[in-house]
Parts: structure tokens; C-alpha cells; sequence
């Protein structure tokens, strides 16, 4: 049994507003890159740190550049995490509903 329409608009609303946003995230590439606030709010710690770690060792900068070009990636990855949570959720609640 799948979601209906209106679970599934629900899911997309949802993931519109709770999930990370790509304007957000390129101005945060743009005026916190040497910080990788960008990596921060895409919810990649782990990379964020290495990123800025390797910054001093000059490969950050060209990390930081290609970041410009994964950031859209990024953004749908998070957004697809939040729809299968929600999606998930939505499942559960229409198996304990029947």
C-alpha cells in the first residue's frame, strides 16, 4: 500500500520547508567558505572540519571552488533524507490508522 496524493504533497511540503535551501547555502559558500558554514548547514560536519583543516594546506581553497558545483548535489541529498524520513513516518501512521 502506497501514499496517497495528499500524503505525498504533504512529504514535498514539508520537505520544502524543513529541508536546507540552496540559496541559503551558496550564500553561506560565498561569505563563510573559509569556515565551510556551507558544509555546517548541509548537515557534513566531518567534511566541514577536514575541509577547513586542509584549507592551510592550500587544497581547501580548491575543495572550497569545486563546493560551487556539489552544493546543488548537497541540497537534494539532504531534501531526499528528510522525504524518505517523512515518507517513512507517513507509512507508519497509515499501519497503525488501519
Amino acid at each position: 500500500m502506497g501514499l496517497n496524493v495528499q500524503d505525498r504533497t504533504l512529504i514535498e511540503m514539508r520537505v520544502s520547508n524543513d529541508g536546507p535551501s540552496q540559496v541559503v547555502a551558496y550564500l553561506m559558500w560565498f561569505f563563510l567558505g573559509l569556515l565551510s558554514a556551507h558544509r555546517f548547514y548541509l548537515r557534513r560536519p566531518g567534511s566541514a572540519i577536514l575541509q577547513i583543516l586542509t584549507f592551510f594546506i592550500v587544497i581547501g581553497f580548491f575543495w572550497l571552488l569545486i563546493d560551487a558545483f556539489l552544493i546543488p548535489g548537497m541540497v537534494r541529498e539532504r531534501q531526499d533524507e528528510i522525504r524518505r524520513r517523512l515518507t517513512m513516518e507517513a507509512l507508519a501512521n497509515q499501519g497503525g490508522n488501519a
